[in-house]
């Protein structure tokens, strides 16, 4: 029972010393140095040998200019059995405060000799220089503990000084002397280092640093050099160079990954550096020894050619098919499969032949297949279905797929599905139902596609028109833009735009009709029309999406960082509480030159 009463007193004790301590700190941070004083004070004449507050209360004797009491506290401390380093460098820094440079030096001599003796003492009394901006002696101290034995920890620390100090030469080179010691650090390190290099070729840091990597690597060739040279060519979106290094590491390890050199050429797909994106996928294909990524790469490098073909080229995409099967000729319809299914797509989307598809489809539902398979294809059955405008048939395929992988992210495309589907019919109350059901769908993508249809449904299905016309004509333009009708959806978008002036119906339109124009690369009418979203009044819910279609089109399509930064800026200070406001921001700072972490 004693016992217990003991410990039930001292945790009281304890929550009263932090509570205090809290309020202390607080007086502190605001200004109120002597309500701060006398609560530190009464903490010290209780617990003496706390440290912490000990610091706190002579930061509050100097803010104060009470050196005299500061000297005096850390004097009586520095005499104990037990002397906490630091202490030195604070009494040091009373004396720097009282203009006494020659005693200064002297107490911080102090506690770096103590680290001599203990180097574990060296992140005290090394974070203590750095907190009064004593980076030079921090220096010291962080070497003279690094002469007995390699520590990551002090590394860091000292690298990130020679940072703050703008010596970045010798920061590269203490993050590579730890990552030689320590390969183990690489990923830490590259986090560290991209505080200092940003997409800027020029940049400073980064000429420093691939200078500081050829040379090395010249030196003393090793793939850790090739593996940070491809990380900073990456960052300053030089992917054929990053390439290079990774064929580089690729070659000299005895375990071969491909899969870095796969995102890299994702990375320029999305760049739009489509040579250096080919280039990889074609090593990709010569080399990959697994069949089932040489497939995935071939597979990519297709999309990649589909994806950015004219009508005139599909011929041309049609033979590279017909010679990628004849090369797995020997292979089963399963390990081909995702090329298969790209095919079918292919011929029903840009060939516009939906009943050689079915029937391709149709065969790969008959072979041996998994669960997973068997639901990727009967997703695209469906949507060719749709295409055909046979909703009810392809309902019953995307239904399937809900019940064969339930709450799968393949599932819940499906459900996404049924819903434009029933949109398309012109079913708005079981599009909506099924649209409520994706409010927490795993897939970030889907749960804001759903979004976006249920409220463009639930906000024009509110006017006095029971028969909801303009809905039903929005849900005909937006089938015609999935059937490519580009010319057909824009006519309907445009006597929607005309009779419904002041409707919520108005900038709906006003915005598939950019989506449209941008995809036709009719950039100068897309941006009419996005201004035009911006114009309307009240303004248009779909105001952050706008500016961050015409901040990414004047990016990366008309190549006017200064138009894409004034839309970026717009979000960042306008619409913060939007999906867009992280990604603006850091587009806004790459663009503005900032150093991008």
């Amino acid at each position: 029972m004693r016992f217990l009463v003991t410990i039930i007193f001292f945790f009281i004790v304890s929550v009263g010393f932090s509570q205090s301590s809290a309020l202390a700190n607080n007086y502190f941070d605001q200004g109120e140095y002597e309500k701060a004083k006398a609560i530190y004070q009464k903490i010290y004449e209780k617990n003496p040998r706390d440290v912490r507050n000990i610091t706190q209360l002579v930061a509050t004797y100097q803010e104060l200019q009470e050196y005299q009491a500061a000297e005096k506290i850390l004097l009586e401390e520095l005499k104990g059995n037990v002397i906490y380093p630091n202490l030195w460098i604070d009494l040091g820094y009373n004396y720097q405060l009282q203009d006494k440079p020659e005693k200064a030096q002297e107490n911080y001599q102090k506690g770096i000799a103590m680290v001599k003796k203990t180097t574990a003492y060296a992140y005290a009394v090394g974070r203590s220089f750095q907190q009064y901006n004593l980076l030079d002696e921090a220096i010291v101290t962080y070497e003279t503990a690094l002469k007995d034995k390699s520590n990551a920890s002090f590394s860091v620390e000292l690298a990130r000084i020679y940072g703050e100090k703008g010596e970045l030469d010798k920061m590269f080179e203490s993050y590579l002397k730890l990552i030689e010691e320590e390969p183990k650090y690489l990923y830490v390190i590259k986090r560290n280092l991209g505080e200092f290099v940003n997409e800027d070729k020029d940049n400073e840091a980064n000429q420093i640093l691939r200078k500081t990597l050829l040379l090395k690597n010249q030196q003393r060739p090793d793939v850790m050099y090739n593996s940070l040279l491809s990380w900073l060519f990456t960052q300053q979106k030089e992917y054929q160079k990053a390439f290079v290094q990774e064929r580089a590491i690729y070659v000299r390890s005895p375990r071969k990954n491909m899969r870095p050199m796969f995102e890299l050429a994702n990375l320029a797909e999305e760049e739009n550096q489509l040579d250096a994106a080919r280039e990889i996928f074609d090593y990709l294909i010569e080399n990959e020894e697994i069949l089932s990524r040489k497939v995935e790469a071939q597979a990519a490098l297709l999309q990649l050619e589909i994806d950015h073909a004219t009508p005139k080229e599909y011929k041309k995409i049609e033979k590279k098919f017909q010679q990628v099967f004849t090369q797995y000729t020997q292979a089963s319809s399963t390990e081909i499969f995702p090329i298969q299914l790209q095919y079918a797509e292919f011929l029903a989307f840009q060939q516009g032949d939906q009943a050689s598809a079915l029937a391709k489809l149709d065969e790969l539902l008959n072979s041996r297949i998994n669960r997973h398979e068997e639901a990727q294809a009967k997703l695209v059955k469906a949507d060719i279905l749709v295409l055909q405008e046979k909703f009810n048939q392809a309902l019953i395929y995307y239904s399937q797929i809900q019940k064969l992988l339930q709450n799968s992210v393949i599932a819940q495309e499906a459900t996404f599905k049924i819903a434009k589907t029933s949109f398309y019919k012109g079913d708005f109350d079981w599009a909506k139902t099924q649209l409520k059901v994706l409010k927490t769908a795993t897939s970030k993508l889907i749960a804001n596609d759903a979004l976006q249809l249920h409220l463009l449904i639930n906000d024009n299905m509110q006017g006095i028109d029971s028969t909801h016309t303009a809905l039903k004509q929005f849900a005909k333009a937006d089938l015609f833009a999935y059937q490519n009708k580009d010319t057909e959806a824009l006519d309907i978008l445009d006597k929607i735009i005309a009779e419904n002036k002041g409707q919520s119906m108005e900038d709906d339109a006003l915005f598939s009709k950019s989506k449209i124009l941008l995809e036709q690369n009719d950039f100068e009418a897309a941006i009419e029309s996005l201004n035009h979203i911006l114009m309307i009044t009240p303004p248009s819910i779909y105001a952050a999406r706008t500016y961050f279609l015409l901040a990414k089109t004047y990016e990366e399509e008309l190549n006017d960082p200064e138009k894409a930064k004034s839309n970026y800026e717009k979000i960042i200070f306008e619409y913060e509480d939007s999906i867009y406001y992280n990604e603006a921001r850091k587009k806004y700072r790459q663009l503005r030159g900032d150093a991008i972490n």
